[in-house]
């Protein structure tokens, strides 16, 4: 399921928010007690970061897919993609951590056509003091103060989503995201007219 972007802050009323993670959107599964972590493209990055291998194998059920991103901190708590290549010299980094947003399967038991509410709540319960593995951060429940906030806190942008949306192949409208350099492109645009 992917967010449509937009160029402008936006409110949904009913709708969550929260930060847009700046790092490898990636799927993470256990098949066969084999925990793997595959990319959109559908690259094995398994071996790659062996550490979050090591700890979606720690979680508390035998089989599950996962939807969120790898990212590395900076030392203001702000995912750097750039850092997942090498970070600078000097710079204190978090190790790459895995920033979950959503489940689609657990257990064996397909979740893809329950509310976005109902699946944040079976991945609260899976990942609860998970090493490495991380809920999304949530932002205020007012799309223009969780704008504010990312922008405040230097977040890439934001992601509202729609609560009772089902888990949807492509692209949809019951995830919107808003980028702080697409939102600054616009502007700039808006004051040359």
């Amino acid at each position: 399921m992917h967010a449509t972007q937009v160029t402008t802050p936006f409110h949904r009323p009913g709708w969550v928010y929260e930060e847009k993670v700046d790092g490898y959107r990636m799927a993470a599964l256990i098949v066969d007690d084999s925990p793997r972590l595959i990319s959109r493209n559908g690259i094995q990055h398994t071996k790659r970061f062996p550490q979050l291998v090591e700890a979606l194998a720690a979680l508390p059920a035998n089989a599950f897919i996962l939807d969120g991103e790898v990212a590395v901190y900076d030392q203001a708590l702000i995912s750097r993609f750039e850092w997942l290549r090498g970070r600078p010299k000097n710079e204190p980094a978090t190790l790459p951590v895995y920033m979950v947003f959503d489940v689609l399967e657990v257990g064996g038991k397909d979740l893809r056509r329950e509310p976005l509410w109902k699946r944040r709540k079976v991945l609260e319960d899976l990942v609860a003091g998970a090493r490495m593995i991380l809920l999304a951060r949530r932002l205020s429940d007012n799309g223009l103060k969780a704008w504010a906030q990312a922008v405040h806190r230097g977040y890439e942008g934001m992601v509202g989503k729609d609560p009772e949306s089902p888990y949807a192949p492509g692209r949809t409208l019951k995830w919107l995201k808003v980028k702080q350099k697409d939102y600054r492109k616009e502007a700039r645009g808006f004051d040359r007219e």
